[in-house]
């Protein structure tokens, strides 16, 4: 019966004269419920999203594994061919060529980055240093002229007061009316230097409670140095590689994902160029003189490089077209030095 009387209740159709209170603590409890089931709603909502959105990683994740399971099976393949072997591992070696030159492109620009920036920062220190110097050799004059003037309007107060205090008697009334002006104006300067006296002591404490700035990194004179040195470099790795003949090669095999048929010939070829790529990995590991040719390539490119704004650290690639040696190191992006290049 109850359950029956609640159902006719919710419809409307009779109202039980039940108290006030428990009907007020059953719409609570029924707002309360339903307050609940939205919030398990609206999470159960947000599962179902990130449920689907982990389906969809998973099926991108087994794409890729199957591109790469028929990359490696179609390696494979290639490897187990005579005729195919040797062009593929003639093409991977190059693709190595290419990248040594990059890593050691890279290392290089690093290395002098590091060099130069913890010469920047120690000068930048030393300066800081030196200006925190002089003002304080100047903060501490302030403070010690100001306590000596302290010092004196004290003592100036302190000697009006005895001699005040020495004319007692009644011939010396106006006497003592002067020395009470003279009073009044040695206080109000002891004041007025009491005041300057925190002042310069306020100046001090802000002084020794400043921080030290921050170094803000590479100025851009210096990331422009060494970008041009770097360009440098880069011009002197493709002129050591102009006699092997494996320049071209190497840059066409990094822009490829698989290697070619028959682009390096049959076995006698691949073993000759296979040769070749070491003789040639051992010039671009050479650093015998290598810094005063890059020093000498560098400072003919500052007198070309243009830059497109006061603030581009990377010369525009046809101001350097006017040198012979390696121009085409910028405008065809060699052992991509764009991304070894100092923003």
């Amino acid at each position: 019966m109850p359950p029956l009387m609640k159902l006719i209740r919710q419809l409307g159709f009779l109202h039980l004269g039940w108290p006030a209170d428990k009907r007020e603590v059953d719409d609570e409890k029924l707002l309360h419920l339903f307050r609940n089931r939205a919030e398990l709603k609206k999470a159960y909502s947000g599962v179902q999203d990130e449920l689907q959105r982990l389906r969809d990683r998973i099926k991108q994740q087994e794409g890729a594994t199957a591109r790469v399971q028929e990359m490696l099976q179609g390696l494979e393949a290639r490897l187990s061919a005579p005729e195919t072997a040797y062009p593929t591992l003639v093409f991977y070696q190059l693709r190595e060529l290419w990248a040594l030159g990059r890593t050691v492109l890279t290392q290089f620009t690093a290395e002098l980055a590091e060099q130069q920036e913890e010469r920047e920062r120690r000068a930048f220190l030393a300066d800081y240093n030196r200006r925190q110097f002089d003002r304080r050799q100047g903060i501490d004059a302030n403070l010690r002229q100001a306590e000596g003037r302290a010092s004196d309007a004290r003592n100036a107060v302190t000697e009006v007061e005895q001699r005040m205090q020495s004319l007692r008697a009644f011939w010396h009334y106006f006497k003592r009316r002067a020395l009470r002006q003279k009073l009044q104006e040695a206080n109000l300067q002891a004041l007025l230097c009491a005041q300057d006296l925190d002042g310069a002591r306020t100046a001090r404490a802000q002084l020794d409670a400043e921080a030290a700035p921050e170094f803000g990194g590479l100025s851009i004179e210096a990331r422009r140095a060494i970008n041009l040195a770097a360009v440098g470099y880069a011009q002197i790795l493709c002129d050591r590689l102009v006699p092997t003949a494996l320049l071209e090669p190497a840059r066409v095999a990094a822009g490829r994902r698989e290697p070619p048929r028959d682009d390096y010939g049959d076995r006698v070829r691949c073993e000759a160029m296979m040769a070749e790529i070491a003789r040639a990995r051992g010039l671009l590991q050479q650093r015998a003189n290598l810094s005063q040719e890059i020093k000498q390539r560098s400072d003919q490119l500052q007198g070309l490089a243009k830059y497109r704004n006061e603030g581009d650290t990377v010369p525009v690639a046809d101001s350097l077209s006017a040198t012979v040696d390696g121009s085409k190191v910028l405008s065809d992006d060699m052992w991509e030095i764009y991304r070894v290049l100092l923003r």
